[in-house]
């Protein structure tokens, strides 16, 4: 628990090392933290959705198909009119905030760590330049996709390939993440103890 607490205490200190040890207890916390800080912002819209095709499918029994059954529902709606798609901004600002908090919370610990195997801090900025990007044209692409624009196909392609690469250098900061750090004093300091 001191690990976390430390990684807490230390949100702004981006010198000196951290060892494995003292990073990866705090890296699971925020991990953690980042799933429930989604589900409570994705709970709202999806309950919200779901209510208002319950609803839909009460009011126009002739459109839908309803299937129950143990662990199961489902409602197939077949009027192409039916306008029930939820407003998603709110829930599109509530995952940039998420993915921002989780980026603050991490990026002294994740500078500490890369610190410690002697890289500099700025290794651990690609992933957060990917999902940005990604936060950013997500909505965007969404919304005309929902609007049949023919022309979201080019940007949608585009912010695949930015996910790609978000993968990649998110893969690829968890495997510097896990090194080794240096043995004795490097140019960031002393070995910690």
């Amino acid at each position: 628990m001191s690990a976390v607490w430390d990684g807490f205490r230390r949100l702004a200190d981006f010198r000196g090392r951290d060892t494995r040890g003292r990073f990866w207890p705090y890296a699971l916390v925020v991990a953690v933290l980042l799933y429930v800080g989604m589900a409570a912002a994705m709970i709202p819209t999806m309950s919200g959705f779901f209510e208002e095709a319950t609803r839909y499918a009460a009011e126009n029994p002739e459109q839908v198909a309803v299937t129950a059954g143990p662990g199961q529902y489902s409602i197939r709606i077949n009027d192409p009119e039916a306008e029930l798609m939820p407003d998603m901004s709110g829930l599109f600002w509530a995952v940039r905030l998420v993915f921002a908090a989780a980026g603050i919370l991490l990026a002294a610990a994740v500078t500490r760590r890369l610190h410690d195997t002697g890289r500099p801090g700025w290794w651990g900025l690609p992933p957060l330049v990917f999902g940005a990007i990604a936060a950013t044209l997500f909505p965007w692409v969404m919304e005309r996709f929902m609007q049949s624009d023919e022309a979201a196909l080019g940007p949608f392609f585009l912010l695949f390939a930015n996910n790609m690469l978000y993968i990649a250098s998110l893969i690829g900061l968890v495997v510097l993440l896990c090194l080794k750090g240096t043995t004795g004093p490097n140019r960031y300091g002393h070995e910690p103890g």
